[in-house]
């Protein structure tokens, strides 16, 4: 620890965001990040806690507490105060390799089990310190390729290549193992490159990372729709072990009359057509739905519900509703919500700043959801029937609440949906093609991380449900080690 009244005397400081009405104008990043005499500073305001719960990554109350990841925070907040940045790196990596995606995209559970932020409100900024050690590394040069000293001649395939399918790519491919990484879209990246807007993680983070992971000898196979246009037995045959991680992208419909109206899309099939108009052509190909003039209702509260309001609005669009079922959180935690458990508060996320600044509003209104979408005469979505919720006790014995409709419904108008109401698991067919077995949530069935056919694996929110990149990074880190037993007897990817 070197600075013992660092939290004391040295407030939290984070990087500049441009405002709302600059940042909307591209597809850029808008975060500035804090020079790196004021970075370092930040790194003294770790308190070197006793129990350190910010990396336990323990469950609590049901929610995770703490990095999944077990990052050893401390350790490299001292070494970012000391402005010894290249151990900083070294540290990092030791458990976090991909930390240019954790410390743009992850919520940063880790900030909110602070020890410095029970009272305060004002955690060390975890998760720009990481960001600048990573940034750091690549600027300096001090994060290179590093292949392997020896190959241990068995072979891996890796369906999907997001954040689980390229941590346990990674893994594996230290360990000496020959490892191809098959991915049906055009990019690798799966998620953080399509599913992502560039305005969160711009994907030339993406692609440099890519290229380091090909130097290092990872093999990657584009527009392979394995268990498709790619049969399942050519990836058994050819290969020693194949481990799947092609996410939870069975989107949640809503199944309500004039569902069938054109102009609703799956949030996910949004944001993917804008990215790739984006990166092919800078929209000059037309590809991209498009929101521009349009009143769009966003069916969803949460992050990527969030994403779309951002997008939409930098197309241009009238205006932007938001729908949430849940109530609208309280603005501070509760007494049944304690530190270090994750703070069930109110979020006004950057898609909602920029709206509020845009059209005078936040977009979201509570409780609410659609009971029927409008068409016109020419069968396009014109309007929505949307009725107001409210919490009951459904079940008696166990106490659980459902947000059941008040009666009480009314219209708007809108010619443009975008449904962001989460994910019921993986798409079936590639767990189909491999014969490997489902849940009933409609996840591939697993036994650490083992499926019911030999050779197949399983790991990230294909195995897990939604859930966040880091925890993602996590599963691929441990898939990685079961897998490298299963092929050599023992591990030391531990």
């Amino acid at each position: 620890m070197g600075k013992p009244t660092g939290f004391l005397e040295i407030s939290r400081q984070t990087s500049t965001e441009l405002p709302p009405e600059t940042r909307i104008q591209n597809f850029n990043e808008f975060h500035i990040p804090l020079p790196r005499d004021e970075q370092q500073a930040q790194g003294a305001r770790c308190m070197d806690c006793g129990v350190p719960f910010c990396q336990s990554g323990m469950m609590i109350g049901g929610m995770a507490s703490g990095c999944p990841l077990n990052n050893l925070i401390p350790e490299w907040n001292d070494l970012v105060y000391q402005g010894q940045w290249d151990l900083a790196l070294h540290r990092l990596l030791a458990t976090n390799r991909f930390p240019e995606f954790t410390s743009r995209v992850c919520p940063a559970l880790c900030e909110a089990a602070c020890t410095c932020g029970m009272a305060s409100g004002s955690p060390v900024t975890v998760k720009e310190n990481e960001h600048a050690i990573i940034e750091y590394g690549y600027a300096s040069g001090a994060f290179q390729p590093v292949p392997p000293p020896a190959r241990t001649g068995k072979t891996v395939a890796v369906v999907g290549s997001g954040p689980a399918g390229l941590s346990v790519a990674d893994y594996l491919n230290k360990r000496g193992h020959l490892v191809t990484v098959y991915e049906r879209e055009d990019r690798p990246g799966g998620l953080l490159m399509y599913g992502i807007p560039n305005m969160k993680l711009e994907k030339s983070v993406i692609e440099r990372r890519i290229e380091m992971l090909k130097a290092e000898g990872i093999q990657f196979v584009t527009n392979a729709d394995v268990g498709n246009t790619l049969p399942a037995q050519q990836l058994l045959d050819e290969h020693d072990a194949v481990v799947l991680s092609c996410g939870a992208k069975q989107a949640r419909d809503i199944n309500v009359p004039g569902r069938e109206a054109s102009g609703i899309y799956f949030a996910v099939d949004y944001l993917t057509s804008v990215t790739r108009s984006l990166l092919d052509s800078n929209f000059t190909d037309g590809r991209a739905v498009s929101a521009k003039d349009k009143k769009v209702l966003v069916i969803g509260g949460g992050d990527t519900g969030n994403d779309c309001v951002g997008t939409a609005i930098r197309q241009g669009c009238a205006q932007v509703i938001q729908l949430e079922m849940m109530p609208c959180p309280p603005v501070e935690r509760t007494a049944s919500n304690a530190w270090p458990e994750w703070p069930r508060v109110l979020k006004t996320d950057y898609g909602q700043q920029e709206a509020i600044a845009v059209f005078g509003s936040d977009p979201r209104m509570y409780q609410t959801t659609v009971k029927e979408f409008y068409r016109n005469e020419r069968g396009e979505v014109c309007g929505a029937c949307i009725s107001k919720l409210e919490s009951r006790v459904v079940d008696e014995e166990t106490g659980r609440r459902a947000m059941v409709p008040t009666g009480e419904e009314f219209s708007i108008d809108c010619d443009l949906v975008l449904i962001a109401a989460g994910f019921t698991g993986c798409q079936p067919y590639v767990a189909e093609a491999f014969g490997v077995d489902l849940t009933a949530r409609g996840c591939v069935a697993d036994v650490q991380y083992t499926t019911n056919q030999p050779k197949v694996f399983v790991c990230g929110d294909m195995r897990r449900g939604q859930s966040l990149v880091v925890w993602a990074l996590r599963e691929g880190r441990e898939a990685a080690a079961v897998v490298d037993e299963a092929l050599m007897g023992y591990t030391n990817l531990t």
